[in-house]
């Protein structure tokens, strides 16, 4: 009997639900489907490749660490300190071992490779350095001071300036031909012209330390190449004469009126030179064909 009333239940039910939707059918009602979920948000955005301008690595300490606005602050040896960028996109280094990002603290000494984004200074990777790095810089003396011991030296067609320290401790040797080696070196010769090449260290106020100096020409002195021109242009009045003892390359500029009479110069020729450095340029005194 409690069987029997089971089934008589379960057979209202379904003849009421088919009723039910027999009436709505009838009225015009049509059951809205289920509302739909929104998809999952895309994926964030790659970040943008890697800025391409010109690549440059300034050494210094790591001065200011500021996450917020994700930029460091770089005291640079021998200039002012740098705002620099950061990102994602930075790699880290600690002694040479890449560790994350989230690392990157205040340092005495770091190696920064950079780029510009637009108008910022932007780092492509850090590397931080547990030891005092050293380098070497070679261009012309533009001033120094021999009392604070500072000098400034300029290199490349930019102007592009850096400042170091020249003590007591400092080495200061004259390198070159024999002419010019041959007279004694000292600090005098850092005058302004002077041709030098400087190797460095950081002291522990990150300004740059010259443990050595190199004076490869001052002002007045006398050098004589011999060797083959390997470009030459009459217009600017100046060649690149290539001297095979040591295997380097000269830029010598000349007076085209006071050329020997009857002597053309040519790509290839092999001449002897005797040129004076004025501070700027090696200016020919006498040319002849070897």
């Amino acid at each position: 009997m409690q069987r029997a009333f089971e089934v008589i239940m379960l057979s209202g039910l379904t003849i009421f639900q088919m009723s039910t939707v027999a009436a709505s059918a009838q009225q015009g009602f049509n059951p809205q489907p289920a509302a739909s979920v929104d998809p999952a948000p895309a994926d964030v955005p790659a970040l943008p490749p890697l800025p391409r301008g010109k690549s440059t690595v300034l050494g210094g300490q790591i001065q200011k660490v500021d996450p917020v606005r994700d930029q460091i602050t770089l005291g640079v040896y021998g200039q002012k300190p740098v705002k620099i960028l950061f990102d994602e996109r930075t790699e880290l280094y600690r002694d040479g071992s890449k560790i994350p990002l989230h690392d990157l603290s205040l340092s005495d000494h770091a190696s920064v490779q950079t780029t510009l984004d637009g108008t910022n200074v932007f780092a492509v990777s850090i590397h931080m350095l547990s030891q005092s790095p050293e380098g070497e810089y070679q261009g012309r003396v533009s001033s120094y001071n021999p009392t604070t011991g500072e000098m400034t030296i300029e290199s490349g067609a930019a102007g592009e300036t850096f400042r170091l320290l020249v003590t007591k401790d400092t080495s200061i040797i004259r390198e070159g031909q024999r002419g010019f080696t041959s007279s004694q070196s000292g600090a005098s010769d850092l005058e302004k012209g002077a041709l030098v090449s400087v190797k460095f260290e950081s002291n522990k106020q990150g300004r740059g330390l010259a443990t050595q100096v190199a004076v490869l020409a001052v002002p007045g002195s006398e050098f004589v190449y011999a060797g083959n021109i390997s470009s030459l242009d009459m217009h600017a009045a100046f060649m690149v004469l290539m001297d095979p003892r040591d295997d380097k390359s000269y830029q010598i500029f000349f007076d085209p009126a006071r050329l020997p009479t009857g002597l053309e110069l040519h790509v290839g020729d092999h001449l002897r030179v005797v040129a004076d450095y004025d501070g700027t340029r090696y200016m020919a005194r006498d040319i002849a064909a070897n």
